[in-house]
């Protein structure tokens, strides 16, 4: 009885051995170490290179044929899109801690870090700092990675990242390597202090501005820049438009997301509700109304006193359903649910009807007719992409143009037939791994 068992403990001892060496694999990954930077060395830091490969692409900003992409805390590409079937690197921007950006005229409104700067760019092949206002953004957002500022001693806590490719022996537990890692898109990190990352967002008809996404933290309206973080709103007095002043505070409560303007109205995206601020004294805007919701990461677009907002869950909004909230808000102090839409896991939205689009995140890009608010029909759904946010810019001479931002890439569609999208161009993310 005593040979049986001892072979049935050899080969219990293979068996993990052989375990062990099936599960050793090579992983890339994203490592977060902390990084302390001066105000002095952020302010230095500004500078114009050759054009770059997207790698980590945050926020999408467009005017007058040009692309804005913004690198997730490094700066922006700037891209000729005049033919949106071949569009053509110019330059890249590099401005340390950015992750949003609006523009107004010749000059570019971008953050970095706590600062804001007015970068003139009416010559692509010279652009030049115009302007800059220090020391005006004081806290956090979760969407373009934790950092901190400490205006005591003039130091960015930031985290750096790195990529970094180990082959590790797994256990067969599925387990990470150690240390602050990243690994199938959710980002771990050992210091939590947080500041700030902001965005552009589209604008209300000023042919002077541009237009961005949904996922926008700034937005340009009247003679202001309105900027939001994670708790508060900050306005910039744009009438000398290349030496920008600090305006208003606005406590807005934790949470917030996105800023959206429409007509004389901002409609704030936050993780708990739609605000929305009367805006017909831009200097001083005031809160109307607030549309509650269960907690969930949320943009918001609005058409014909109609708001579209998209609620996911994921990350930070973990508790969060997933559905699109159709909202009448043609009386801004008593905004009304129409009907809701589930969904898969909406990111970017955006309208210009009867067309409505959808990021589904991993799950790619839908497209809809939605002249009416309570018949919403899905027209096409592409897959194998992992969309962001997105700008469908109407008319151009290139038909109705649609700019969609992922993970993998910059996409560029033909909408002219919506239940059928014409792909004219990509610009891909060229990572390490």
């Amino acid at each position: 009885m005593k040979t049986p068992l001892l072979l049935l403990l050899a080969g219990a001892g293979w068996l993990l051995a052989g375990c062990t060496d099936k599960c050793r694999e090579t992983r890339t990954f994203r490592q977060f170490t902390p990084q302390t930077l001066t105000a002095a060395q952020v302010r230095q830091g500004i500078g114009q290179e050759s054009p770059r490969d997207l790698v980590n692409p945050g926020k999408i900003y467009t005017k007058d044929g040009f692309l804005f992409i913004n690198e997730v805390k490094e700066g922006i590409h700037v891209i000729d899109n005049r033919n949106p079937e071949s569009p053509k690197k110019v330059t890249f921007l590099r401005i340390p801690g950015n992750g949003d950006m609006a523009v107004r005229n010749n000059i570019l409104y971008a953050d970095s870090y706590m600062d804001l700067v007015a970068l003139d760019i009416s010559d692509p092949a010279n652009i030049r700092t115009a302007g800059r206002v220090t020391n005006v953004f004081r806290n956090g957002t979760f969407d373009g990675g934790w950092w901190s500022f400490d205006s005591t001693r003039n130091l960015i806590n930031d985290q750096r990242m790195q990529y970094v490719t180990q082959t590790v022996n797994t256990n067969c537990d599925n387990s990470q390597p150690g240390g602050n890692w990243w690994w199938g898109g959710v980002a771990m990190f050992a210091d939590t202090r947080g500041l700030a990352n902001m965005a552009a967002s589209p604008v209300p008809g000023n042919t002077n501005n541009g237009t961005g996404g949904s996922m926008a933290r700034f937005t340009l309206y009247d003679n202001y820049l309105y900027t939001v973080s994670q708790n508060e709103m900050v306005l910039f007095n744009l009438q000398n438009p290349a030496s920008p002043r600090r305006g208003n505070r606005i406590n807005l409560g934790w949470g917030i997301e996105t800023i959206f303007p429409y007509k004389d109205k901002l409609f704030i995206g936050s993780t708990t509700g739609m605000h929305i601020y009367d805006a017909s004294n831009p200097e001083k805007p005031t809160h109307l109304s607030t549309f509650q919701h269960a907690m969930a990461c949320d943009p918001v677009v609005v058409q014909n006193d109609i708001a579209y907002v998209t609620l996911r869950s994921g990350n930070f909004c973990v508790r969060a359903q997933n559905q699109l909230d159709v909202i009448d808000v043609s009386n801004a102090a008593a905004p009304r649910l129409l009907k809701t839409y589930p969904m898969q896991n909406p990111h970017g939205v955006g309208v210009d009807l009867p067309n409505l689009f959808i990021c589904e995140g991993k799950h790619g890009l839908k497209s809809f007719e939605a002249s009416s608010a309570l018949n919403i029909q899905q027209l096409q759904h592409l897959t194998g992409m992992d969309a962001y946010d997105l700008i469908p810019m109407g008319n151009t001479d290139r038909g109705r143009l649609l700019l969609m931002i992922g993970k993998d890439g910059l996409y560029q569609f033909d909408y002219s037939n919506p239940r059928s999208l014409r792909q004219l161009s990509k610009i891909p993310v060229n990572r390490p791994w």
